[in-house]
């Protein structure tokens, strides 16, 4: 009985070791490779598509307290003008030129003369 015990112990084990002794050679092919770098990449694009989604609920969440604060500044909702737009008259600086655009006031004439050239490719 004994001797029938190790023998069936051996053959399982053999039966295991040779298995995955198969698994591993397949893996070692091309098409095991390519089978683990489909299953990773197929993981890294759930992954990041997780986190667009993290992200823009982040971003919502960044925008509803940026309403609430402007909603206490101004008093009013946020948004009220068409569009989401707050008009210029209505912004703190309007008065001031932190609202101006500063590159609108360059002139020309500060360019260097082949800069229009530079910028077209010629």
């Amino acid at each position: 009985m004994s001797r029938l015990f190790w023998f069936a112990l051996g053959a399982a084990a053999g039966v295991m070791v040779t298995r995955k002794a198969t698994e591993t050679a397949r893996q070692a092919t091309p098409a095991g490779i390519a089978a683990n770098v489909s299953d990773a990449l197929r993981e890294l694009a759930g992954a990041v598509g997780s986190f667009g989604a993290e992200v823009r609920a982040g971003m919502s969440e960044r925008e509803r307290e940026l309403h609430t604060v402007v909603e206490r500044r101004t008093g009013g909702p946020a948004g009220a003008v068409e569009g989401g737009w707050t008009p210029p008259a209505a912004l703190p600086w309007a008065g001031s030129d932190l609202g101006q655009d500063r590159t609108a006031r360059r002139s020309p004439a500060r360019r260097s003369p082949g800069a229009r050239a530079r910028r077209a490719g010629g």
